[in-house]
Parts: structure tokens; sequence; C-alpha cells
């Protein structure tokens, strides 16, 4: 294999499969980065027999070839390089990555062993790539990094009548729900990584249309120039019972400009206190955002909001809140808070992308 690229667009498809390799597994080979070229050009590709990913770019190849090296060095390799190309050819055992000035030599892992590159199930719909994103960045926040509890780790992709896809995840203390239009070719129903598919929706350009692949074992997203698919969760989702919170019953209405609140709430955190929590207090035409440590001292610091019903006064933990924000900014969000311990629900209007968007967040406590 001998062949020439541009650094740059080698460097970030390098490491965007070596992000989604494992680091410590009992066979390197699993943890290494399959390199294929022909005529077409370059694919970068892994797989540990639970994710897979598959990556194509141009490159002028002098030589056709494939080889395994470990992923996490070779990535590294190619970030630090500051020439404008970069060669790769293998050296005997070794395969050299050179540039004008210097050489790097990476060991060859015996291809022969690599599980290879799962194929991808049947592609069940469409998406634009940046409809995805909207959709699955928020969500996916709202999942648990707790292994111990897989069905909350998870992402649960169902399709719905009139050409919506609809996506929700929990981890017990919020929760995110979004729908957002795609071009069905079947049903989809499946709880799916929730770190992997973020990851995944990532790679493609925000204009790109992205096809949705699954069946019992896998679900997979591809688009032109690249795939991801990995293993489904196999614990069941509590839906029903997750999707009875989106029905509240409003004490207070609140229309707020996202950036604004989250803003505040950030600066609220240096006083937030051992627990990290800030308290949100509706008043006649503002939000008081308040963070009280006996330690740290108080802040306080009052916003313009629309307000539509009684004063009440909330408690969150802050970084929830803030994820929550997150996933409006740029826009104005409406806070519809219930009574007692009952989550507070965050929504607006869908965007130009279709993306309809609600994220529930649970108060700590009741505030007299």
């Amino acid at each position: 294999m001998d062949l020439t690229a541009t650094t740059a667009e080698l460097a970030t498809a390098a490491a965007d499969v070596a992000r989604l390799l494992p680091t410590r597994v009992y066979d390197p080979v699993l943890a290494g980065l399959v390199l294929r070229a022909d005529g077409a050009g370059i694919e970068l590709a892994g797989s540990d027999r639970e994710h897979a990913v598959r990556l194509t770019r141009a490159a002028t190849v002098h030589a056709d070839g494939a080889v395994v090296v470990p992923a996490r060095p070779l990535a590294d390799t190619l970030r630090s390089l500051e020439d404008p190309q970069v060669r790769l050819v293998v050296e005997g055992s070794r395969l050299a990555v050179r540039t004008s000035t210097a050489r790097f030599a990476l060991p060859l892992l015996d291809l022969s062993t690599h599980p290879g590159i799962p194929p991808l199930p049947p592609a069940l719909g469409t998406i634009p790539a940046r409809a995805l994103t909207a959709a699955l960045t928020p969500v996916s926040s709202a999942a648990s990094k707790d292994d111990a509890l897989p069905m909350f780790t998870g992402v649960r992709m169902h399709s719905a009548p009139g050409g919506r896809l609809e996506l929700i995840a929990t981890d017990r203390y919020r929760m995110a729900f979004a729908s957002l239009p795609w071009v069905p070719a079947g049903e989809l129903d499946v709880l799916a990584p929730a770190v992997v598919l973020a990851e995944a929706s990532r790679q493609p350009d925000r204009a790109a249309e992205v096809t949705v692949h699954a069946d019992a074992d896998r679900i997979a997203l591809s688009w032109a120039g690249g795939s991801v698919s990995t293993a489904l969760l196999a614990a069941p989702f509590p839906d029903d019972r997750v999707r009875k919170l989106l029905e509240a019953v409003i004490d207070s209405t609140v229309l707020v400009e996202a950036d604004v609140l989250a803003g505040a709430v950030r600066r609220a955190v240096p006083y937030a206190g051992p627990h990290g929590s800030v308290t949100i207090q509706v008043d006649d035409g503002e939000l008081r955002v308040r963070g009280s440590d006996p330690q740290s001292g108080e802040s306080e610091e009052s916003i313009k909001a629309t307000i539509d019903g009684n004063r009440v006064t909330k408690t969150f933990q802050a970084r929830y809140l803030a994820d929550a924000l997150r996933a409006f900014s740029g826009r104005r969000v409406e806070l519809k808070i219930q009574d007692g311990l009952r989550s507070t629900v965050l929504t607006s209007q869908a965007g130009d992308d279709g993306v309809e968007l609600t994220y529930l967040v649970v108060p700590l406590r009741q505030t007299p």
C-alpha cells in the first residue's frame, strides 16, 4: 500500500474512527484501524464486534493494499503534522507516515485476525443530517452514563405516523423528547446506545442525507462517504411511564430567551454550593436566578420574561438545567412549571429543520 493524501482530512477521519474504538481490549487488533487503498481513494475502518465505523477519503493511490495499524497512535501522529500532504507507505512490517521532513513508523497488525466490518442492516428511512444532529444531540445528553442500568443509556427511536421519527431518552432525573421529519421505508422501533448515535450523527456534512438501517440486532447510520453501526440494547425501555411525564399540569408558564437564562444559570454556578443547585423564582415580568452557599456566598440575577400563571419557586441541579437550555440555544424557550416536585417542561417552536424538542428537568425540592 502506498498513497498520498491531504493531512487534515486524513487526520480528522483517523481521529473519528479511533474515538469509536476501545482502548483496553485483550486483542490489540480490535483497537486497530483498517486502511484500504484502491483507485477510489482510502477507506478508514474499525470494528470491535460491537461498534463499527467506515469512512472514505480522497487520496492519490500509488499502490493498492490493506493493512491494520494501532488506531490512536496513527491518529495522534497525523494530528500533530504540519505539512499539508502526507504519504502512507508499507515498508516491511511497518506503515511509514512520511512528510517532506519527517518519517514515523507504526507496526502492522494481523489483518487476517480482524473481525471485519459487518454489512449494514436493511435501510428503513432517510433523514437530513442537519435535522438528525439537531434532535440527537440534546436527546442523547439526557441519557444516563451508568452502564449498570443499560435501558437508561440508550435512545429509543420509533417511527410515528405522518412521516415523523420520535426520539426519547432519560436518566430518571431528566428526559428529552424530539420529533423530526423523515422519509420512511419501513417501521423502526429500537433502543440504541446514546453515545454512539450522537457521535455518528456528527460525522456527515450538515447538508448530507442520512440513511437509517436497522434489524433485530443492529442499527446503523450511513451517508455518502461513511457509516457507523452498533449493537442494539436488549433492555426494555419504560416507554409508557416516561411518556406520561409529557402530560404536564401547568401552574405557571414562562417565555424567555434560552441563552439569556442559560447565562444567568452559568453565573450562579459558583454560588451553587456542594449540591450544585440554583433556584428559579417566577415574579411579575421577570425571573430571578439565585445561588446560595454558606461558604461561597450568594448571587441573584433578574432577567426579563413573559409570565402567565402563578408565582412559583423551583430549585434545580444547575448542570441539568444548563444542559436543557443548551438544547434551545438561539431560540425562545417556554418553561411549563408544574406544582410540587413534578418536572418542569421546556419546549420551543420547531425550527427550520422541522425538529420539535421537549426537555423535562426534575426539581431538587420545593422551596417555600
